[in-house]
C-alpha cells in the first residue's frame, strides 16, 4: 500500500477500536480517541523504515534518511541470518523485519515504556514524531515537497504541545486505562502497536504478500509473505486502493468516531 491509505486504515482502525470500547461500556475520553487515531496513522507508516524511497525517509530530513538506511541494512542481515531453505535470495531488507508482528510489539511496548520512564518530554517527543507522520500521511497532498518540511515540523510541534496539554487535565486520559500512580501515558504504545499491525496487513493484501508471522516458520519458509488468494491481491497504487480501499477506510473511520463518541 501507499503512505495515505496507510495513514487512513490506521485512523480508523483506532476509531474502530473506540467504538468497540464504547459498545463494551468503557468509552474512551474523547481526547484519547483523536490522539490516539493521529498516532495510529502516523504509525501506520513506520514500518517503513526499511524503504529509503517511503514516506518517512523524507519526513525528518537527513536524520531519517539516515536511519532508513540503518534499517534497511539491520533488517536485510536478520533476513540472511535467519531465512529457511525455502526464502528467497533478495538484495534489501523491505518488507523483512519491521513489517512483523514481533517488531510491532516491541516498538508499541517500547514507546510505552519511555513514555512512562521518561515522562513529559518523552511523551512531547513520541507525540512529535508520530504527528509528523500523520501529516505526511492524511495530508500528503499539501505536505509533498522538501519547501513544506519546516511547515509540517511546526504544525506537529504546536500540536503535540496541544494534545499534551489537553491530556494532562483531569478526566482527559493521561490515565486512561492503566490508572495506577506512574502509570500515566503507559496506553501510548497502542496504536503504535495498532498502526504497525494494520500496515502489515495492508501490505498482506498486495501482489508480494508480508511476513507478518516471522520468525514463526510455515513449511520451508520463515519469512512466508502471508496474504489472501492471489487473485485478490492488487499492486500497491492501483486504482483498487485509491477508489475502493481508501473510501472505505474514510467510511469505517466515520463511523468508528461517531460511534465512540455516542452519536450513533
Amino acid at each position: 500500500m501507499m503512505g495515505p491509505a496507510h495513514s487512513l486504515s490506521g485512523a480508523a482502525a483506532w476509531l474502530g477500536v473506540g467504538a468497540a470500547v464504547a459498545a463494551a461500556g468503557h468509552p474512551m475520553p474523547w481526547p484519547v480517541l483523536l490522539t490516539g487515531a493521529l498516532i495510529s496513522a502516523g504509525a501506520a507508516l513506520a514500518p517503513d523504515l526499511d524503504h529509503k524511497a517511503a514516506t518517512i525517509s523524507r519526513a525528518f530530513g537527513p536524520l531519517s534518511r539516515w536511519l532508513c538506511e540503518i534499517v534497511d541494512k539491520l533488517s536485510y542481515a536478520v533476513y540472511k541470518a535467519t531465512r529457511k531453505q525455502g526464502d528467497a535470495r533478495r538484495s534489501g531488507g523491505h518488507r523483512t523485519l519491521t513489517h512483523t508482528w514481533l517488531w510491532a510489539v516491541l516498538i508499541g511496548a517500547g514507546a510505552s515504556a519511555l513514555a512512562v520512564a521518561g515522562g513529559r518530554w518523552a511523551v512531547l517527543a513520541i507525540l512529535f514524531a508520530h504527528m509528523v507522520l500523520a501529516i505526511e500521511g492524511l495530508l500528503w497532498r499539501a505536505a509533498r515537497g522538501s519547501s513544506s518540511d519546516v511547515l509540517v515540523w511546526l504544525l506537529a510541534a504546536t500540536s503535540a504541545w496541544i494534545i499534551a496539554g489537553m491530556l494532562d487535565k483531569p478526566g482527559n486520559g493521561s490515565g486512561w486505562l492503566f490508572t495506577e500512580p506512574g502509570q500515566e501515558y503507559l496506553w501510548l504504545g497502542l496504536p503504535i502497536l495498532l498502526g504497525a499491525l494494520v500496515h502489515d496487513i495492508g501490505d498482506a493484501l498486495t501482489v508480494s504478500g508480508c511476513p507478518i508471522l516471522w520468525p514463526i516458520p510455515i513449511g520451508r519458509k520463515r519469512w512466508y509473505p502471508l496474504g489472501p488468494p492471489k487473485v485478490m491481491r492488487f499492486r500497491a497504487g492501483s486504482w483498487i486502493e485509491l477508489k475502493v480501499l481508501m473510501p472505505v477506510f474514510m467510511l469505517i473511520g466515520g463511523l468508528g468516531g461517531a460511534a465512540a463518541l455516542g452519536f450513533i
